[in-house]
Formats: C-alpha cells, structure tokens, sequence
C-alpha cells in the first residue's frame, strides 16, 4: 500500500503489487500506457489520454516531479512502512525536528561558539566540551535556531545534560 500526496494536497492510496492489478482509492485502475522514451509515457485512462513526464525523481525522500500534458505536479509517496511510523507518531519530518543538544559524556563546557536567536545549520559548531584531556567539538544535529543555551563556560556536565534548546 502506497499514499500518494500532491502539491494541491490531494491524496490516494494506491495499491500495487508485481504481475498484479493496481487499484487506487480501493478501485481497479485500468489504464493503458506506452513507453515513449526516457522517463515519458502516454497514459490513457477513462477514455483520457496524458502525456506524463518524469522530470525529477528523489527515491531516497520519496519525492517526484511530473509533468502531466505541461503542468508540474509534485508527489510525495509514502510506503507502508511510513505509514506506520506516521501512525505511530514516529514520522521522519518529526524524527528530523531535534529540540535540544545534551551532552555525549560528562566534561567541562570550554568554549560556546553560538548565542540565543542565532541561525545555524547542521554541522555548525556549537560548543566544545573537554573530556578526558580532550577537546570535543559538539556540531549541530539539525538545521534550527538557538533557544536557550543552558550552560556556560567552565561549567561541569554530566552525561545527557542539556546543552543547548533550539525552536
């Protein structure tokens, strides 16, 4: 089981499986199509004929750019296995969103290298932390901006102590 979402924010759950019929929204889908060359097809479906194009296809984000008779339609796909994670309230846009950095192991705050409001992006360095006689360069893990930094220089933590808050 496949859902389909566009830019228009329609939705469809498709249903496909090799060698068998492919239904959407629980209904056979019997369409015609004809390979017309790299990534172009001609669909007729309903008595409907549609020329669609693939113009750009994201396999790892599940995200595709068509071009259907000369409109652009994007589509985000999700598989079963996103479906569950979304039902589970595990999503991977939700899994992306990082609210606070803690800290890897216990050691002394030796530098901070961001303030509050500040813009960062992922692999920024936010703040250095010495452990064990050496110096540890803590990056961001998400593109965000700073909250709330909750230590200071020369301050002790302990292992999973939050450092820094983004929103």
């Amino acid at each position: 089981m496949l859902q389909v979402s566009t830019n228009s924010t329609q939705t469809w759950n498709v249903d496909y499986r090799p060698n068998g019929p492919i239904t959407v929204n629980n209904e056979l889908f019997d369409w015609d199509i004809t390979v017309l060359g790299e990534g172009k097809f001609h669909v007729v479906y309903n008595n409907q004929s549609v020329v669609a194009e693939v113009i750009e296809a994201d396999y790892v984000n599940k995200a595709f750019q068509l071009k259907l008779n000369g409109q652009l339609v994007n589509l985000q796909v999700q598989d079963r296995f996103d479906l569950l994670l979304s039902k589970l309230g595990m999503s991977a846009a939700s899994a992306n969103k990082v609210n606070e950095l803690k800290a890897p192991m216990p050691g002394l705050i030796v530098a901070v290298r961001v303030e509050p409001g500040q813009v960062i992006q992922k692999g920024d360095a936010l703040l250095v932390l010495e452990a064990m006689k050496m110096e540890n360069i803590l990056k961001a893990p998400a593109d965000g901006t700073i909250a709330a930094i909750k230590v200071g220089l020369r301050d002790n933590v302990t292992k999973g102590q939050v450092l820094i808050q983004f929103s």
